[in-house]
């Protein structure tokens, strides 16, 4: 019984985290089409990242030893991958698209990241997806098409802008799955190199084509916006992939576009057109059929030995320890997984990338 409401309650948090993660990433799109009246897209993407960089540094600093196991040599491959793709080709490829369309037309786009991301987890990855996501992904896409029709005319058009964001949300879905490979591993210092390292991209990148720009007040706000939307956000999205896995956590963390959107209509004035209210309907029973999707059958557990921060409050962490004093607390440290088959609900979560 204790462990079946320690199990929801994880669950629980595990979707609060996300859907907080997206709601501070959403405000991103239409705050970020404002400051590009005054800074160009590399100089934006540059001080998004150090403002992520430096707020979790500063996090890093004040908070004292981190719980959390720290990333290794072996990490580095994943490391670079999220930081070229998530942090310096997608945000350039918002802010390029955002100003070439609206951002509440861009902030619906960016649910084909969901597709991106369950595509890449489906077939590079192997997590395993349903007939029911499936069906939720082609609902998303649909959503996507829609924002291009144009019910006047009769007209279907796909601009450059609709392009860039779109291109922004397959280098977000390639992000996201690098960065689950790392997600039992601190969050805090992956939010930490990535900020650094893709504001320092950004900034070059900046220099190289003439984006520069004294404008401090801007600087101000940018670094303000990365330490929010992109620190804050990426660290509990971190958190939600542990438990959910890849595919589901970055389908619920799909919603941000929907608060884009929101925004960008009540603060920024932008109409409320057929297409858009077309595409928000299609798209929210797609995330709905996601969300609401269950998973359960017998399966085996291989022996697994690895690191992450876990509290003996589940079946797969009932393991003892030299001293057991405080090991009801979360904690870290190696430990190992016997050979197991049981039946129960899951996601594919750290301990279930088992095949079907």
């Amino acid at each position: 019984m204790q462990n079946g409401i320690s199990n929801w309650y994880n669950l629980l948090m595990n979707y609060l985290h996300a859907l907080t993660a997206a709601a501070l990433f959403g405000a991103a799109t239409p705050v970020s089409k404002t400051m590009l009246a005054g800074l160009k897209p590399f100089m934006l993407a540059s001080l998004c990242y150090f403002g992520s960089g430096l707020a979790m540094a500063a996090v890093k600093l004040f908070s004292g030893t981190a719980r959390e196991p720290a990333l290794a040599v072996r990490d580095w491959p994943y490391i670079s991958g999220f930081i070229l793709a998530g942090g310096v080709l997608a945000p350039v490829m918002l802010f390029k698209g955002l100003i070439l369309t609206t951002s509440s037309g861009a902030s619906i786009l960016l649910n084909l990241e969901l597709v991106f991301t369950s595509l890449i987890a489906w077939m590079v990855f192997k997590e395993h997806t349903g007939g029911r996501f499936w069906t939720a992904a082609a609902l998303i896409v649909s959503g996507a098409a829609l924002l291009s029709v144009d019910f006047h005319n009769f007209s279907f058009s796909f601009g450059n802008g609709s392009i860039l964001v779109a291109l922004a949300a397959f280098f977000w879905g390639v992000d996201n799955n690098f960065t689950a490979k790392l997600s039992i591993k601190d969050p805090v210092a992956i939010a930490l190199i990535k900020g650094l390292a893709g504001g320092s991209i950004n900034l070059a990148l900046a220099f190289w084509a003439g984006e520069l720009v004294w404008a401090p007040a801007l600087w101000l706000s940018g670094l303000a916006l990365g330490a929010v939307s992109y620190g804050v956000s990426l660290v509990l999205f971190i958190m939600a992939m542990r438990g959910l896995g890849a595919a589901r956590s970055g389908a619920v963390f799909g919603v941000y576009p929907f608060f884009g959107a929101l925004l960008s209509v009540v603060f920024l004035n932008e109409p409320l057109t057929a297409p858009l209210i077309s595409a928000f309907v299609v798209m929210a029973l797609g995330f709905y059929l996601v969300v609401s999707d269950r998973h359960g059958h017998e399966h085996w557990h291989e022996e697994l030995i690895h690191e992450h921060l876990h509290a003996h409050d589940d079946s797969h962490h009932a393991h003892g320890h030299v001293t057991e004093s405080g090991t009801g607390k979360p904690h870290t440290h190696a430990h190992s997984h016997a050979p197991a088959r049981h039946s129960h609900e899951h996601l594919p979560d750290t301990h279930h990338k088992h095949s079907h």
